[in-house]
């Protein structure tokens, strides 16, 4: 019971913080800003475009896997034309703490690589997407952006590609050994625990899982280090608070730091 209170306790802290009455005006106004740009068409026929994202000085939005104190950003494409699917590549977020909260997310600018896929290569893309995210300062707040454009265009790809250069490696690119996991079950679900042959990300090491399922709550992960060896634990819980059948294969885990990045998709057993 203690763990399903603490699995419905970020929402409430959201609401909590949410609610904060705004100072004078609309408290969105300025605070963040957003544009597509049109990139290009690459040789599969698909196209690379950019979601950019401009928060004023101090605000911060968050990653696909924010934390506790976070809210995830959801992207609404269906009111575009000729387009088939859309796939978000992520840049290296930052670890934030907040009000003792471990936050993941963006600060300044950001640009998010987008490769869409249309229905007919052959015709233009009409892009509307509607963006629903959180911004937070002193105060955290929902905010839904409209942004449209029409593809192909002519536009700056530098950013773009500076983005796709900036997502963390893959467990190949940073010639990463076996990713082992051990699955334990607990009263209300399971623990994780992975260990992963790593030498130091730097400063602010943060270990974070994923599941293919949303519902299914991941705790922030315990960290300790043995000399080379990064060894993390989280528990995952479930909303019928029980233990759970989980494919080792679909975990995907991203390990944070000052100094790198490393996205790892899935992790054996012994």
């Amino acid at each position: 019971m203690d763990r399903m209170l603490k699995a419905v306790a970020a929402p409430a802290v959201l609401v909590a913080l949410f609610s904060v009455p705004a100072q004078g005006g609309n408290p969105g106004d300025g605070v963040i800003t957003a544009e597509l740009l049109p990139g290009w068409q690459t040789e599969t026929g698909t196209h690379m475009a950019g979601l950019r994202l401009k928060m004023a000085p101090g605000w911060k939005t968050y990653w696909r896997a924010p934390g506790d104190a976070g809210i995830p950003p959801r992207f609404d494409w269906r009111g575009s034309d000729n387009m088939r699917a859309a796939r978000i590549y992520w840049p290296r977020p930052d670890v934030f703490d907040s009000n003792g909260m471990r936050t993941i997310g963006y600060h300044g600018q950001v640009v998010l690589p987008v490769e869409l896929t249309p229905r007919d290569p052959d015709q233009p893309l009409g892009l509307a997407l509607s963006v629903d995210l959180g911004v937070c300062q002193d105060i955290c707040m929902p905010m839904t952006l409209d942004v449209s454009a029409s593809l192909p265009g002519a536009g700056e790809t530098a950013p773009i590609r500076a983005a796709l250069a900036a997502q963390p490696e893959t467990a190949t690119q940073a010639k990463l050994g076996d990713v082992h996991c051990d699955i334990d079950p607990i009263s209300d679900g399971l623990r994780l625990t992975a260990e992963i042959d790593v030498p130091s990300l730097g400063r602010g090491e943060a270990v974070v899982f994923e599941l293919p399922d949303p519902s299914i709550w991941v705790s922030e992960a315990d960290l300790r280090r043995e000399g080379g060896r990064l060894i993390a634990s989280s528990d995952l819980v479930p909303v019928t608070g029980t233990p759970f059948a989980l494919d080792r294969s679909s975990v995907r885990i991203t390990l944070l730091g000052s100094a790198r990045a490393i996205d790892i998709r899935g992790c054996t057993g012994r």
